[in-house]
């Protein structure tokens, strides 16, 4: 005994203080050391908050990935986003923002995602099975306390009865004396649980599924297609357990590339209304027509077909000095308006006396301007007409420098055609020649053709998702409208008393009081015992808690 509590009247003779650690402050808690550590942030992770807070910045963290152009999905915005916004390349680099589904940061928010979501519905599937395997709990010693306390007539032969009517409505009944006690709702937290497996199963299935896939793009003009190889294709992406075995051998080409526009509304002249492409594809040594439109992708070989765009490809003839040809090809032009008025490059470095760019718009419907300039007045081919500027010099395609074909660097060349050269662009119509400034050659316009970008994806995880996420909603429903509720019915003198308990909110708990007293009471008005209303429930026993016994 201690000095100290020897000379306090208000202690017992025999108290006997603890030591305090020398080394600990008044007032201090215990050390936790390396494997309370350990474990306090184990605990932290697999709370239910920390698991919100991760689906959250995960929502968060996909953001930059609809915003900001991926190269897997968008290899030459990611080009002309860096070129246009030189100063934010770092930037884009640190975080990267042109790879964020792949990314260390996005990576490690799906991993903890997924650790904190088992971590969270293991423990609580053993405490649900422990549970459901239990009895119901005692009936508690005055149901006048619960909600919808009530006595119809009755003794304890009339339990049997009572055992049969509640396991008749779905309840598991157990019997203590002389009372019933039941319980029903399991299924709550059952889909709650479900629900939680769901989302875990939904995780693992794309963050793993998704790595057997593949998506590619082909741009191609009618009349022409591709085979389904990696060389045909004008950017593919695969995932990381992905094998170039797992291509199947077929080929597709496009027919026709059939587009209808708007031309009976006058405030909607022009506005496209149906594309389709009309292929033809090979398959298995077996070739069969087909169709796929922008919402109706055609499969082929376990592959989805998509028509995701379309434009113009002028063909364009060129012939040098001597008439010799050079050049002779469909080339791709991006449409920059919704009159379809479409910007395209072509690039010549043989053949010609110098090597040769060309940088031109074509106009499906040319029309003039005040200004003189042309415009597209209509997206379809009415009056199509191809404007050119010409530039020679070094086209920078020597120097083992990745080049856009879309693009056309001319700090290093001279405009002798359009622009400030002094000589006007070379407009021309389907079947026209012009020469060429400087004595080059000749440009023809032959014909044009619409060209359509077909996107070939492969996922696996279509119709898993699909049932995950079927099963997803239908728990999450039975988890928000299952109600979990206690029922007792207790033998006291002449009279059953019957009363509930709610595990949650609940507001039809009395109701089912009500009918359960008029099933037991042959159909009659239950009569309420007298002293049902002396007793004032107490805060929070209605509805959450452990009666005792």
């Amino acid at each position: 005994m201690s000095p100290s509590s020897s000379s306090d009247p208000l202690r017992p003779g025999d108290h006997i203080d603890s030591a305090e650690p020398a080394e600990s402050a008044p007032g201090s808690g215990p050390r936790l050391g390396v494997v309370g550590w350990l474990r306090f942030l184990w605990r932290q992770l697999t709370s239910m908050r920390t698991a919100i807070v991760l689906l959250l910045l995960l929502a968060v963290g996909a953001i930059p990935g609809s915003l900001v152009p991926q190269r897997s999905s968008d290899p030459n915005g990611v080009i002309q986003v860096r070129a246009d916004n030189p100063d934010l390349v770092w930037l884009y680099d640190a975080l990267s923002l042109h790879d964020v589904y792949s990314s260390p940061w996005f990576s490690a928010i799906y991993i903890l995602l997924f650790t904190s979501l088992v971590g969270c519905v293991i423990p609580r599937l053993m405490h649900h099975w422990k549970a459901m395997r239990a009895l119901p709990p005692r009936t508690p010693a005055r149901l006048s306390r619960l909600v919808g306390f009530q006595t119809v007539a009755g003794d304890a032969s009339d339990l049997d009865r009572a055992d049969g009517v509640l396991k008749r409505l779905g309840y598991r009944t157990t019997r203590y004396g002389d009372s019933v006690s039941a319980e029903r709702g399991y299924l709550r937290e059952t889909g709650n649980l479900l629900f939680h497996i769901s989302l875990l199963a939904m995780i693992l299935v794309v963050g793993l599924g998704s790595g057997f896939g593949y998506n590619g793009q082909r741009l191609v003009v009618e009349g022409r297609g591709f085979a389904n190889t990696l060389s045909s294709y004008d950017t593919f992406t695969a995932g990381q357990w992905f094998d170039d075995a797992a291509l199947d051998p077929f080929s597709v080409q496009l027919d026709d590339l059939d587009v209808v526009y708007e031309t009976e509304n006058p405030n909607a002249v022009g506005a496209p209304l149906d594309f389709t492409a009309h292929v033809s594809v090979t398959e298995h040594g077996a070739e069969r027509d087909a169709q796929i439109k922008v919402n109706e992708p055609l499969n082929v070989a376990g592959a989805d077909l998509y028509l995701i765009s379309n434009g113009y490809a002028p063909r364009i003839s060129v012939r040098d000095a001597e008439g010799d040809l050079v050049y002779d090809e469909y080339t791709p032009f991006l449409a920059q308006d919704d009159q379809m008025t479409s910007l395209g490059v072509m690039k010549l470095p043989d053949g010609l006396g110098e090597q040769l760019g060309l940088r031109g718009f074509f106009y499906p419907t040319a029309v003039p301007l005040d200004t003189g300039a042309l415009a597209s007045a209509y997206p379809d081919l009415a009056n199509p007409v191809l404007s050119l500027q010409a530039f020679t010099g070094d086209l920078g395609l020597d120097a083992g420098v990745p080049r856009s074909v879309y693009a056309l660097e001319t700090d290093e060349m001279t405009q002798i055609a359009g622009g400030e050269s002094g000589t006007d662009a070379l407009t021309i119509a389907p079947g026209q020649t012009v020469d060429i400034p400087g004595g080059l050659g000749t440009i023809t316009f032959e014909d044009v053709r619409r060209y359509g970008v077909i996107d070939v994806h492969v996922d696996h995880t279509q119709t898993p998702v699909f049932w995950i996420a079927v099963v997803l909603m239908v728990s999450l429903l039975g988890s928000l409208l299952i109600p979990r509720r206690r029922l007792w019915v207790k033998a006291v003198g002449g009279r059953l008393e019957l009363a509930g308990l709610a595990r949650g909110e609940d507001p039809t708990l009395e109701r089912a009081v009500d009918d359960l007293a008029k099933r037991l009471g042959g159909g009659a008005e239950p009569a309420v015992a007298e002293h049902a209303g002396d007793a004032e429930p107490e805060p929070g026993s209605r509805r959450e808690g452990t009666i005792d016994s």
